[in-house]
């Protein structure tokens, strides 16, 4: 039994699941609010999971009663007018997402249940007056000086804020799971100091930024390590003496550099009829996922499922699907992709099971089961779910068994997996995902964490994921594509990443279409799918290809096509994919810049820049038929990276569908 986690941010009126951690579902749990603002009224029920709905702005403690101890969790409520809205924010804070067939909403990307309650009241803790729009981001750095921690928050207002970086407030908050009191500390504007003598084993340290709205929180740590101990990561945490600092909010370094490849797995090698299994097919293929150059592969469900090929309804989430082969076939498979320097990612499916599972099975009509408690149920009696989906029901997140059950198999399937992709994240509640990251972070920090969002929302950054669909750039896409959108406004979907409020160490995974998705080069045509995969390889973000993309495939969950593979598609990928290799400042760390150009077609062009630490780019992408003459106001190198010939023209740079030039100094 464990404390409920970190501080949270709220306002007024939203709703915030409050849940024990690692729950012994036999034991009695009690919430209570010990500490309000004199004018609230709120209070919480007697279930070990419970919905807090804050009536006034302030500081709150929530109290977490156990069978052994007890524990204070400290949550500030801003007021209702300070709630984020726009891009990226969902329906409101309601830290409840998962929400659904029970109240009859389904569909929501982030379900809101409000308490309906305006703020009111005045001197709440970080209130800001100032003018401007939008929600503004902030980053948490710290360092030892002599005999102190000293935290530094650095806040950056939305881009469609009025307001300065000076004018926007700062509030702190210490992790109650510490032992580091507000006392302990000093606070001066945006610095936060803590003697070191203070610090237990560790002290995290949280703050939001706070303007028109307040920003997704970020968060440092500082851990003072023994004599023999030793911070097993992948870059992020400098040692000054017998202390640690590090960022927890901040992706893998490692997957932030990959080419991802999702494999959906019934269809994929289904060509090989000497292989004995699927796994021992899909392990045949590694040796051409190697030479293609990916190095992360997504594999769609593995587990034990109701026979639809997507794997997506499961009936045993401890058992791999029998069609598949066995764990042993799994993990041999898992293995020889490591040998390949090939990292997998398990696809984990929490916010429901098949209707065909055992569990649901028992519970159906029947009120008396020992497992009705454990889906959620309409009035009618049918199970919840989402988009009137007939073959799964939603687990209902408030019952500790559920919780229990799922966290074993988190624990069961991150052994033999470098990350999780996580399927309908928007439809699990926050507190579980919070619980799951810090539970694998504790024994991996480079374990990776993706989640699908539609459309996605920052603060799913905020304790939760690493990497994120970008399903904004997607949808622009295939708006480009089909020619409903100018080329240029994928620059507008990229730079809605922070209109959306994701802080700058957020990261993104690039994709033009999935399983779920009708194959580009159907919607779209050949010439704006060979420019819309210069995107995905140019743009900043991490690049994701669909099984048979590189092949032009064009059936969605078809067997692969692989003796109708188009070279010509296979070719164009294979450039850009080492066209990536070879230039770092195209992914995920270079800067995005905007600048000038001319084409007769504007409409179906995009010219930008990309910047490391030493180069300069220029991409070029051509979503239009035919060759286009791009003029820029730029020095550069004529040669293509991508083909290695020269594109120079008497008004520019030709473009067929995706280039990249070298400025010269």
């Amino acid at each position: 039994m464990d404390h409920p986690g970190p501080p949270q941010f709220i306002a007024v009126g939203d709703s915030l699941q409050l849940a024990p951690r690692d729950p012994d579902p036999e034991a009695d749990y009690e919430w209570t609010i010990s500490e309000a603002p004199l004018a609230s009224e709120a209070t919480v029920g007697d279930d070990a999971v419970e919905q807090f709905i804050p009536d006034v702005p302030g500081r709150y403690t929530a109290t977490l009663r156990t069978p052994s101890d007890q524990f204070d969790l400290s949550i500030r409520v801003f007021p209702s007018d300070r709630r984020p809205t726009g891009e990226g924010s969902g329906s409101g804070r309601s830290g409840q997402s998962g929400y659904s067939g029970m109240s009859g909403q389904s569909g929501s990307a982030r379900p809101f249940k409000s308490g309906g309650v305006s703020g009111s009241g005045s001197g709440a803790l970080g209130e800001s007056s100032g003018e401007g729009s939008g929600r503004p981001r902030i980053r948490l750095d710290a360092e030892i000086e002599g005999d102190e921690a000293v935290v530094t928050a650095t806040p950056t207002p939305n881009p469609a804020s009025t307001q300065d970086a000076d004018e926007l407030d700062i509030e702190f908050m210490l992790d109650d799971r510490d032992g580091v009191t507000e006392g302990d500390v000093t606070i001066d504007d945006r610095e936060l100091r803590i003697p070191l003598e203070a610090i237990g084993e560790q002290v995290r340290v949280h703050a939001v930024a706070i303007g028109d709205s307040y920003s997704v929180a970020d968060a440092v740590t500082v851990d003072r390590l023994t004599d023999d101990e030793e911070l097993v990561t992948d870059g992020g945490v400098t040692t000054t003496g017998n202390f640690a600092v590090h960022r927890p909010n901040d992706p893998p370094e490692w997957g932030k550099r990959v080419t991802l490849y999702e494999i959906y797995v019934r269809g994929f090698a289904a060509d090989d009829e000497e292989a004995e299994t699927t796994f021992e097919a899909l392990e045949n293929r590694l040796d051409y996922m190697e030479e293609l150059g990916v190095d992360c592969l997504w594999l769609t469900p593995v587990l034990q499922h109701d026979g639809a090929p997507h794997g997506y309804n499961i009936t045993d989430f401890f058992s791999i699907a029998d069609d598949l082969g066995d764990r042993e076939d799994y993990e041999s498979f898992v293995e020889a992709a490591h040998e390949r320097d090939m990292a997998v990612l398990f696809d984990l499916v929490m916010n429901h099971s098949a209707r065909d599972h055992p569990y649901f099975q028992d519970a159906y009509q029947n009120p008396d089961s020992e497992y009705y408690d454990w889906y959620e149920w309409q009035d009618n009696g049918e199970p919840g779910t989402y988009f009137g989906w007939e073959y799964i029901a939603n687990f209902d997140f408030t019952n500790l068994e559920v919780r229990e059950h799922l966290l074993e198999a988190v624990d069961e399937w991150a052994e033999v997996a470098d990350g999780f992709r996580c399927d309908m994240a928007w439809a699990v509640p926050e507190s579980f995902w919070k619980e799951m990251r810090e539970r694998l972070k504790s024994k991996d920090p480079e374990f990776l964490l993706l989640d699908e969002t539609i459309p996605y929302i920052a603060d799913f950054h905020e304790g939760m994921f690493d990497i994120h669909f970008d399903t904004t750039l997607y949808f622009t896409l295939r708006q480009v594509g089909n020619g409903h959108q100018p080329a240029e406004s994928i620059l507008d979907a990229v730079e809605g990443r922070k209109r959306s409020a994701f802080p700058d160490h957020a990261a993104f995974m690039l994709y033009m279409e999935n399983h779920d998705e009708t194959r580009y080069v159907v919607e779209c045509g050949d010439e704006a799918t060979k420019a819309a995969a210069g995107a995905l390889f140019t743009l900043p973000g991490i690049p994701m290809l669909y099984g048979g993309q590189e092949l032009g495939q064009r059936g969605r969950r078809d067997h692969l096509a692989w003796d109708h593979a188009r070279e010509e598609i296979r070719e164009h990928y294979d450039d850009l994919i080492q066209l990536k290799e070879n230039h770092p400042a195209l992914g995920e760390n270079g800067d995005l810049e905007r600048i000038e150009y001319e084409a007769d077609d504007a409409s179906k062009v995009v010219a930008f820049g990309r910047e490391g630490e030493d180069t300069e780019y220029v991409v070029l992408l051509n979503f239009g038929e035919g060759t286009e003459t791009v003029g820029i106001d730029k020095t550069v190198d004529a040669t293509d990276l991508v083909s290695g010939d020269s594109i120079a023209a008497e008004e520019g740079l030709t473009v067929d569908d995706v280039a990249v030039v070298e400025v010269d100094e």
